[in-house]
């Protein structure tokens, strides 16, 4: 996800958080109980590797204002455009470095696969996060 407001793209509206269907982060529980609370500011997430969770689902729900908020201030872009017709489909996690309840750094290598203009895609990174004010946030990230 790169720093110059062209992160990502998603497709979708944002969905309500009584939504039951399955979170798009793929932690198999409803998007209600899982990525909905962090979205609407009633959560944080307790570990590096939850907040990548949820930022692809705020991708996936189209939740620009999610994103930009989790996003360290050093390196947050002034505004983020999503693409409504690219559409986020899966992720997957490939390792976790620190991160945890005790850490205040932390790295997350992952893929998450889209589909723009019905072709599908993937799109790989290793984000780092740091803790800002007490909170997780994203800092930034290479592509392998």
């Amino acid at each position: 996800m790169r720093q110059d407001g062209v992160v990502g793209k998603a497709a979708g509206r944002r969905r309500a958080s009584g939504d039951t269907r399955a979170c798009p982060c793929g932690s198999g529980r409803a998007y209600a109980d899982c990525c909905a609370p962090l979205h609407g500011g009633a959560a944080q997430a307790p570990t590096a590797e939850a907040l990548m969770r949820s930022r692809f689902s705020a991708f996936a729900v189209g939740d620009a204002g999610y994103l930009l908020r989790s996003w360290h201030s050093s390196t947050r872009p002034a505004r983020l455009d999503l693409d409504p017709g690219q559409r986020w489909t899966r992720l997957e996690i490939a390792d976790t470095e620190r991160g945890g309840l005790l850490d205040s750094t932390g790295t997350v290598t992952f893929h998450a696969h889209y589909r723009d203009a019905g072709r599908p895609g993937t799109q790989s990174e290793r984000s780092r996060f740091v803790r800002e004010d007490g909170r997780w946030v994203y800092l930034d990230g290479e592509r392998p």
